[in-house]
């Protein structure tokens, strides 16, 4: 009777063995926590009432020792703050003022104005008030550009009508206030676009410029500088406050907020695009595969000094591009943040990650911070370098700083400051020097937003560092918050984004 009793006592355990590797291997490949596992199987007793009344407290109890939310916390509605009140509002739903509205947008000064109706319906001037194209401009006009102003008491009213009656060189200068449902398609070869004053708020109100975005841009030199994007919505759920189709766009000092995507490009091989000091926060419709910036298989992509928070279930940041040089910026999940990655490379290309604090909530729905080639290597370069970030895990669960997917050149990481729970996964060839590891408790006002080493304690040193492609790792900046950058008086000492301590 024994034997019989050991063999299926023996099989069974060989099979829950076998089980338990499977279940393993399915969890490293598939990338996902053992938070989503639980969560799955949530899932799949939905519709069996009695075997849910058994096992859910089990497995919430689980889930409250890991510190990750349950499916029910998961599928709760995400919280957008509302927009405060603009305090530079001119009323530029209509004409305002002393402008009697005109059909195509712009209005008629009928009270002395600031703009004589020229040949194209507003004054000709090149460096004055508002300028229309008209015949008589001369060609050092041409040349140098005109200048266009907007505003609820400029003789143009919408901003719509003045990407029409734009030329090539010209700049936009929208006037502050709220700009309700005022989309606008900017195809010119070379162009500016300017918020002037305390607040400019593009407010998309149902509108979407060819169904795509606040703004499209197709082409061109674009510069957009001080200017607002919030609320675009389109039937495809993949609604921008900038649509960047091709050319080259460099946006400055710019905030999108509850959008589907907060920017997001085509995919043009020859597409170059740097963002610099902005802010990307609550875009995304949950579903994760809308993000707070969205770039697709473009040539460059450049950020410094910029924010990336909030993300609605999608990625802080995810490119394509098959060069990126990400620099000196604040990637943050924060308290009641809920986005996937923080930082996603799905194709690969050369990556440059240098001087930025990226950290990962408590109740994110991944459990990686930077991600490398999850959707397969489609550029000539597959490699990553990682040089003075800190990297902030708040999961007690642990996870991945880095994940760097099968078919990756190398992974170098030097200088890094790793908080938390969690280790480097890397299919690639990974150099690893300078890097530290601590606990979160060593930065103790992290959670404030303060990533300073303390003073005192643990002597650190950062290693002398060398160029990559060109470009020095050696940060010579740092971020500031919110959104800025400074310089930094001296070669860094310390491991990670911030050179100060307490």
């Amino acid at each position: 009777m024994k034997k019989p009793f050991t063999r299926v006592l023996l099989a069974a355990l060989m099979l829950a063995t076998l089980g338990g590797a499977g279940l393993y291997l399915l969890f490293r490949l598939s990338a996902l926590s053992a938070g989503d596992l639980i969560r799955y199987g949530e899932r799949r007793l939905e519709g069996h009432p009695r075997i849910e009344r058994r096992a859910l407290p089990a497995m919430h109890a689980v889930l409250a020792w890991l510190d990750e939310p349950t499916r029910a916390q998961t599928l709760a509605p995400f919280t957008v703050p509302p927009l405060p009140a603009n305090p530079m509002r001119q009323g530029n739903e209509g004409a305002g003022g002393n402008l009697a509205p005109r059909g195509d947008g712009s209005a008629a000064p009928v009270g002395g104005g600031n703009a004589a109706p020229g040949g194209g319906g507003n004054a000709a001037s090149s460096g004055g008030d508002n300028a229309a194209p008209g015949a008589a401009a001369s060609a050092a006009e041409r040349l140098a550009g005109r200048i266009l102003r907007v505003g609820a008491l400029r003789a143009i009213t919408r901003i719509g009508a003045a990407a029409r009656l734009a030329r090539d060189g010209d700049t936009i200068e929208i006037d502050a206030g709220d700009y309700r449902a005022d989309s606008a398609v900017w195809d010119r070869a070379e162009i500016t676009i300017r918020g002037v004053g305390a607040s400019v708020r593009l407010i998309a109100a149902g509108a979407a410029a060819e169904g795509k975005a606040i703004w499209v841009i197709r082409r061109g030199q674009v510069r957009v500088e001080n200017i607002e994007f919030t609320g675009a919505r389109v039937g495809d759920r993949n609604g921008a406050g900038i649509r960047f189709e091709d050319g080259r766009l460099t946006v400055v000092n710019c905030l999108f907020h509850d959008n589907q995507n907060g920017l997001l490009t085509a995919n043009s091989p020859n597409a170059e695009l740097e963002i610099v000091n902005s802010e990307f926060a609550y875009n995304g419709t949950g579903a994760g595969l809308t993000h707070n910036l969205y770039v697709g298989r473009i040539k460059s992509l450049k950020v410094s000094g910029s924010y990336f928070h909030h993300a609605n279930g999608g990625h802080l940041l995810k490119s394509r591009a098959a060069h990126n040089l990400i620099a000196y910026n604040r990637l943050s999940d924060e308290a009641g943040g809920r986005a996937s990655y923080e930082l996603e490379f799905p194709n690969g290309g050369t990556a440059l990650v240098i001087g930025n604090i990226i950290h990962q909530g408590a109740r994110t729905t991944n459990w990686t911070l930077v991600s490398f080639g999850a959707e397969g290597y489609v550029h000539d370069s597959a490699t990553l370098i990682l040089a003075h970030n800190t990297l902030v895990n708040d999961r007690t669960g642990g996870g991945n700083f880095v994940r760097v997917w099968p078919g990756a050149q190398r992974l170098r990481s030097v200088n890094n400051l790793f908080v938390g729970p969690g280790g480097v996964d890397s299919a690639a060839i990974h150099e690893s020097t300078g890097d530290v590891h601590v606990g979160r408790a060593v930065l103790a006002q992290a959670g404030a937003g303060d990533y300073r080493l303390p003073a005192g304690g643990r002597k650190y040193a950062a290693v002398p560092l060398m160029a990559e492609n060109g470009i020095a790792l050696t940060p010579d900046s740092e971020y500031v918050h919110p959104r800025n950058t400074r310089s930094l008086r001296s070669v860094p000492t310390l491991p990670g984004a911030v050179q100060a301590r307490p």
